[in-house]
């Protein structure tokens, strides 16, 4: 537990020291990036010392009170001979299962992150199919950063904005390259430290069925396997609840890191607000954690998840409602100092807050979707399987427990009263008064869950619908532990297994599945045409934009610079309306009589011609040759000065 809060800490440390002092000095150099990280260590022993080690906490049993004698010092010394059994922590030991799900894990970690990027002859390759345009954008962002660009910086995908991504692991990620980590590395590295991360924080969280419910998500697609007999991604395509490792964790590089921190912040109050002994009183409790470390992760996630942040707020808002006056008071205290670094990260990823509102009413999540089903009957059955009906099952428990457990409370057992008359300095006992109703931690949990999935399946909160699954799967992590522990565990072996096979089977298959493609890769880039680009534009300032073909592995975005337009599916998703702009840079492009103007308007003084623009646009008559300056030319194609007469020459 040291280690995972320590490196946890450094990582966000360094993150936000980066940034806050590129915002002083106008962007990242190496003496920022080394000092940035140098804090990021000193905060990381901090947290190793200020951590508490990871222990079973002891149980305290209090036995079943025996009837209660006539007598009242007989009464009396039964009360103080009455004492609470202590029983030992059972010996921490690997089972089958622990074992067999981390070796599943080791497999999937080092399948998809030592093969996340690699050189092959003159090219980049990927392994994941799904991973082409997401770890595009993301070495955008790393060499970006790495620019040096004034901070917070423009969009190099659109024009006419700032930045609008929780870029945080990828600003990260630049730190280590300006100390002149090789940028392979430096991806692998940080996707196989987060695997461990993750793998750790789900054990604790949930044991070996919470990292099996991680790994295997899914629903009833997998189990074509029985009649095709081979090992295929079956929910890769027309299925909404895809594999959490193969389509999110591996693609979304913010998880990396969102995901561990999550956990810890969950496990931290698991044990702060719900620890196992009855007997502890709120004012007693402590977590895992510094106050000052679950402060800074939790208020700057932003930075590095917005979903995972908002997911969070939904547990704490709650126990902000229901918890006990002094956990509410802690809560509260979390909550407040947290507000203005949160809102200060939000209203700088969302540029200054001018990004329009995303929130949409739109329920039933995809189910109406034609790409994903016909039928929303079809589409929850098939998506979900065991998995949902598991899950309302569970709620259902957990609701009509506190039930019982409030009416108990108001209601207590009625003492009878004696006949006869009192001995002389006799205590009479007080009669049973209601006990204050304190919730389980099951409840404290698995209520706020349900309340992040019906909000992800009644509120879209990205432009594509199915970006609602970074909600939906906290609100399916937290129910994890509390899904075995308070309904499955309870059951004959048999039976377990057997619902945990129809639970996790088909996930199984597909993650297996997922692995086993891309060999011998996919394309990604050539590698000597980065390297040639990125010499000659290192002498154009970093402050200047391109016109150029608008795809996600453009030579200029992989070396950091600025396009007017970037993938559209990357625009789509971050909320842009870019077909104006889209049209008047494909007018530029094609050369149309007004095309100096369109420069103007797209801010772009500089146009690149190579293979994707005489592919794309062959039509045009490219009007700038002989009239706009040559600043480089190879054979990647020609960089031209629409500023600078011909007559100026080569720079």
């Amino acid at each position: 537990m040291k280690i995972f809060s320590a490196g946890l800490t450094f990582v966000n440390v360094a993150t936000i020291a980066g940034l806050l002092l590129g915002l002083l000095g106008g962007g990242l150099d190496e003496g920022f990036a080394g000092l940035a990280l140098l804090l990021g260590l000193a905060a990381a022993s901090c947290a190793w010392f200020g951590t508490e080690p990871f222990a079973r906490r002891i149980k305290v049993v209090v036995p079943p009170a025996p009837p209660l004698p006539k007598s009242k010092r007989a009464r009396r010394r039964m009360k103080l001979e009455t004492q609470p059994i202590v029983a030992a922590p059972s010996p921490r030991r690997w089972h089958f299962w622990a074992w067999a799900v981390g070796i599943v894990f080791l497999m999937f970690a080092v399948r998809s992150f030592c093969w996340l990027l690699w050189v092959d002859g003159a090219n980049l390759k990927i392994q994941s199919p799904n991973n082409l345009g997401d770890l595009s954008l993301h070495l955008t962002y790393i060499k970006y950063f790495a620019n040096g660009v004034a901070l917070w910086p423009d969009n190099p995908i659109h024009v006419f904005s700032s930045l609008r991504y929780p870029a945080g692991i990828d600003f990260f990620n630049s730190l280590l390259i300006l100390q002149h980590f090789d940028l392979v590395r430096v991806l692998v590295w940080t996707g196989l430290l987060g695997s461990v991360a993750t793998f750790y924080g789900f054990y604790r969280w949930g044991g070996p069925f919470g990292v099996a419910g991680f790994l295997f998500n899914g629903g009833l697609a997998g189990f074509a396997f029985f009649q095709t007999h081979k090992f295929i991604d079956y929910q890769a395509e027309r299925i909404a609840w895809k594999s959490i490792p193969l389509t999110m964790f591996v693609t979304q590089r913010g998880l990396l890191y969102a995901i561990p921190v999550g956990l810890l912040l969950l496990l931290h109050w698991r044990r702060k607000y719900y620890p196992s002994a009855p007997n502890e009183t709120p004012a007693g409790r402590r977590g895992f954690l510094p106050w000052w470390v679950e402060w800074s992760l939790y208020a700057t996630m932003p930075l590095f998840h917005v979903h995972t942040f908002l997911a969070l707020s939904i547990v704490l808002g709650f126990w902000l409602l229901i918890g006990t006056w002094e956990m509410r008071k802690q809560v509260a205290l979390l909550l407040a100092a947290a507000f203005l670094p949160a809102s200060a990260i939000v209203w700088m990823i969302t540029d200054h807050f001018q990004a329009k509102s995303i929130l949409a009413w739109a329920p039933g999540w995809l189910q109406s979707d034609p790409g994903f089903s016909n039928s929303a009957v079809r589409f929850w059955v098939m998506n979900f399987g065991l998995m949902l009906p598991a899950l309302v099952a569970l709620v259902g428990l957990v609701a009509w427990r506190a039930w019982t457990k409030w009416q108990r409370a108001q209601n207590p057992p009625k003492v009878e009263e004696e006949s006869g008359v009192e001995a002389v300095g006799e205590v009479v006992p007080a009669p049973p008064v209601a006990q204050p109703f304190v919730l389980s931690g099951a409840f404290a949990f698995v209520i706020p869950a349900a309340a992040i999935f019906l909000f992800a399946l009644f509120v879209k909160t990205a432009p594509w619908g199915w970006d609602n699954t970074k909600l939906i799967i906290w609100a399916y992590f937290i129910c994890l532990p509390f899904l075995w522990s308070e309904l499955i565990s309870r059951w004959l072996w048999p039976i377990r297994a057997g619902v945990c096979f129809g639970l996790f089977f088909s996930g199984f298959v597909s993650l297996i599945g997922g692995m086993v493609v891309g060999s011998p890769g996919f394309d990604i880039a050539n590698r000597i045409e980065l390297e040639a680009v990125a010499t000659v534009v290192r002498k154009i300032p970093i402050k200047e934009r391109f016109a150029a073909f608008p795809t996600y592995n453009h030579p200029l975005l992989l070396d950091g610079r600025k396009v007017v337009l970037g993938y559209g599916g990357h625009l789509w998703t971050q909320g842009f309306d870019y077909a104006p702009i889209e049209q008047k840079l494909k007018g530029l492009m094609l050369g149309a009589p007004d095309w100096r103007e369109r420069a103007l308007d797209l801010h772009a003084r500089y146009l690149f011609w190579g293979r994707e623009e005489q592919r794309e646009y062959a039509a045009s008559v490219q009007p700038w040759r002989g009239q706009a300056a040559v600043v480089a030319k190879g054979f990647w194609g020609t960089i031209y000065d629409l500023e600078r007469p011909a007559s100026a020459g080569r720079e």
